[in-house]
């Protein structure tokens, strides 16, 4: 499909079975995995971006490992990890097991600095590699900036007439959130 940018935003919420049920999701983590995989099968070059709640009320240890574990093993290429926070009028505001924000703070940190190792290193893979990129913007650095069809995240030395324009990119350094690259001749 040409029109179909292969980068698919999936809430996870978490990937503890237990903490799923709680929080009265409609999926497993099994089926979760399942969908990623048929997504990463049928969709070269594909990537996964995600929402993980750490700290939910009940959250065990083991619940929050599971968590990091799925986390790691699906290896999405960008997470958004968030504390919970109670909501005044929800169910979830009179469940049992309530955490210290100092344990949420802490399993945010941690779920945070998993993720960024796997950014990282999947943006350290792009480095050799081709791809189209769509320029939105310059900075004030001189850099075009832009995105993949699969939304990497790319910075280029380029005229600002390339605005608005697709051209492809060699990638050649990686940084913590995005490419720089040169384009291809």
């Amino acid at each position: 499909c040409e029109k179909l940018c292969p980068q698919f935003h999936i809430s996870l919420q978490s990937g503890s079975d237990n903490t799923l049920k709680r929080m009265n999701r409609h999926y497993t983590a099994d089926e979760y995995r399942h969908l990623c995989s048929k997504l990463r099968e049928s969709f070269t070059d594909c990537t996964l971006t995600t929402d993980v709640m750490v700290g939910f009320a009940g959250e065990t240890d083991e619940d929050f490992i599971d968590s990091l574990n799925f986390v790691k093993e699906i290896a999405f290429e960008k997470v958004h990890v968030f504390p919970y926070s109670i909501r005044k009028g929800t169910r979830a505001e009179k469940f049992d097991g309530h955490l210290d924000a100092s344990v949420k703070d802490e399993r945010c940190k941690i779920m945070i600095e998993e993720t960024e190792k796997i950014r990282k290193d999947f943006l350290e893979k792009q480095i050799g590699r081709a791809y189209s990129v769509i320029f939105e913007t310059s900075d004030s650095e001189g850099y075009l900036t832009g995105h993949t069809a699969n939304f990497i995240p790319v910075k280029v030395k380029a005229p600002d007439e390339l605005r608005g324009e697709i051209r492809d990119v060699i990638f050649t350094e990686a940084h913590d959130d995005f490419c720089i690259g040169v384009l291809a001749e």
